[in-house]
């Protein structure tokens, strides 16, 4: 037993994302799955927890509740330096935080399963409908993420220099989310060739959907 919990979905991107972190930090934790297709996330059990009822949430060991990928990526950071997910210089961290949040304040909150849902349910959205609606939003936010990753002297082998960091686990998690809908990455080199340098490392592969114990 570990003594950090995570309430998590294998397919949540959000979820993918913590799970990166936790991976690079080398921390391990208890799996706990909530299949959000089911509605496990809106069970009183679990609302008990999480009142957001949203996945992750991450609970410590004297019982402390964090939510919000960001919030808890950036604790494990602070709580566990090494490695840095973050850079050292302000500018950096901004700049990190900014590639960071184009995808996970941007494209991920219109893409969300709530989102996709609320859509056939309010406005009778088919699928082509939704796999539509999910293809406009990320080319909305990649266009601008290619054309500033390429142009950048910051940009290295990842997001921002030679190491994986927030950035790249946001980048990672929204593209293989991306391939459920069939999204072109044609257009996006830079961001296809970082996901690819992610991809090939252990702690992405390790916290990867499909390697996950709830995994379908």
């Amino acid at each position: 037993m570990s003594d950090i919990v995570l309430h998590n979905y294998y397919r949540s991107s959000t979820s993918y994302r913590v799970r990166i972190a936790l991976e690079m930090k080398g921390l391990s934790y208890d799996y706990v799955p909530h299949h959000l297709r089911h509605g496990e996330h809106l069970e009183p059990a679990y609302l008990a927890v999480n009142p957001q009822g949203l996945v992750p949430a991450l609970i410590l060991d004297d019982g402390t509740l964090l939510t919000q990928s960001l919030a808890i990526i950036e604790f494990l950071d602070e709580t566990t330096p090494e490695p840095p997910l973050l850079p050292k210089d302000a500018a950096g961290r901004a700049r990190v935080r900014m590639l960071a949040q184009m995808i996970a304040c941007d494209i991920h909150p219109v893409n969300n399963l709530r989102v996709l849902t609320s859509l056939r349910t309010l406005f009778s959205a088919g699928d082509q409908d939704i796999t539509n609606w999910f293809r406009h939003w990320v080319n909305e936010g990649f266009q601008p993420l290619e054309k500033i990753l390429a142009a950048s002297a910051e940009t290295g082998a990842f997001c921002h220099g030679d190491m994986p960091g927030l950035a790249d686990i946001c980048l990672a998690a929204q593209v293989t989310s991306n391939a459920r809908f069939g999204v072109d990455m044609t257009p996006y080199p830079t961001i296809a060739r970082i996901n690819a340098a992610c991809m090939a490392l252990p702690a992405f592969q390790r916290a990867a959907p499909q390697n996950q114990i709830d995994a379908e």
